[in-house]
């Protein structure tokens, strides 16, 4: 899988662009604020429908524009096909492929597949526990696309029930309406067991997937690591007792929140849920000990860690069947001479590698290929 063309439209700082792309590597070069940042993000959002870089589709419009476009003619199998989003501000994003509407957006969610690594990739060690659900959940969707749906359910769901959860409360403290409120908050309750179960369900099983990934990879980017060092696990907000069937854990969680049903009204949030999971890091540190990554490991470790995740989710999508399009965004910039060459290597094979760095020399000569000079919104290619 590659694109083999960008188009934009509004997009960030482009007013347009055209872009053609190869398999193999390509290097878009160019000092800080120029734009070469705002291609490949263009390219992972058609991937995700969402920025690495922001958690709103605003500041993907460019200033005074009404809409913005991201097309990209993705070749699959020997086949290409046009994926094409708009970005309309205050109103759903429309999607299409090959010039035909797709009846929601996130269908388009999958269709192409990108890893990307930034140096924003540090919060999924340093960061809140909602970045890493956020990691899971996002490779979750690249792996089955009707996961967008579940996800965006629960995501309702959640937000609806809590809304509930404050109004009942305040009812407890005097208002009126208690008793409707507590009726209608059952009905959210049977609606948040089952969607989170089966969103609870699909993250247990892809934390089993990707753990032996993880290791391999940190092996393999951490000087003097073993595959045995770096482990992930999944720390769920009730005990689940062994439970990995989507009724049992729904049965769980409905129970849990019968249980925790006065806490939650007297803070007015939902209390139990994939929402209040955690993806648990830790590395060995010598004589069977495991400690957290955040807040024991060193700068090195941690990053190392962080690029091990990237690289299991591009192992495990790549034992899928496909081979998803890898995207480096200033990410040599933050690493050093050894672990740039372990990167690099470990990456110059796959089908298309999309990389930015602000000087040539930052990209390693493993990576050698097309190479764009993006400045002042001009995007040249060198010979």
């Amino acid at each position: 899988m590659y694109v083999s063309h960008l188009t934009l439209h509004d997009f960030r700082s482009y007013a347009t662009a055209e872009v053609p792309l190869e398999p193999g590597v390509t290097a878009f070069v160019g000092r800080n604020g120029q734009g070469k940042t705002n291609l490949v993000e263009a390219i992972d959002y058609l991937s995700r429908l969402s920025s690495h870089r922001v958690a709103a589709d605003a500041p993907l419009i460019r200033s005074g524009a009404e809409r913005a476009v991201v097309r990209a003619a993705v070749v699959r199998d020997g086949r290409t096909a046009i994926l094409e989003v708009e970005l309309v501000p205050g109103k759903a994003n429309r999607a299409r492929v090959n010039r035909a509407a797709l009846p929601r957006a996130r269908d388009i969610v999958g269709l192409v597949r990108t890893v990307l690594f930034s140096p924003e990739d540090l919060t999924l060690v340093k960061g809140d526990p909602s970045d890493r659900r956020r990691f899971l959940d996002d490779l979750l969707v690249l792996r089955a696309p009707r996961l967008a749906g579940v996800r965006s359910d629960y995501d309702r769901i959640l937000k609806q029930r809590n809304s509930l959860l404050k109004t009942a409360g305040a009812a407890r403290r005097g208002s009126s309406s208690q008793e409707a409120a507590l009726s209608t908050l059952g009905v959210w309750d049977d609606h948040l067991a089952r969607t989170g179960a089966e969103l609870l369900a699909q993250r247990l099983a892809l934390v089993d997937a990707l753990a032996p990934y993880v290791g391999k990879a940190y092996e393999t980017v951490a000087r003097g690591a073993t595959r045995d060092d770096a482990e992930i696990g999944y720390r769920a907000s009730l005990d689940l007792a062994g439970a990995t069937d989507r009724d049992d854990l729904a049965r769980l969680l409905l129970a849990e929140v019968e249980r925790r049903r006065n806490d939650e009204l007297d803070r007015g949030i939902s209390l139990v849920g994939p929402h209040r999971d955690e993806l648990v890091l830790t590395l060995g540190h010598g004589a069977g000990e495991s400690l957290p990554v955040k807040g024991y490991a060193s700068h090195g470790e941690s990053w190392s860690f962080a690029l091990a995740l990237r690289l299991a989710s591009y192992d495990l999508l790549r034992s899928d069947g496909d081979d998803p399009i890898l995207i480096l965004d200033d990410v040599f910039a933050e690493l050093d001479t050894e672990r740039r060459a372990q990167l690099a290597e470990l990456v110059a094979g796959a089908e298309q590698v999309l990389v930015t760095a602000a000087v040539g020399a930052d990209v390693p000569p493993a990576l050698a290929g097309t190479r764009y000079a993006v400045a002042g919104g001009e995007i040249t290619r060198e010979s």
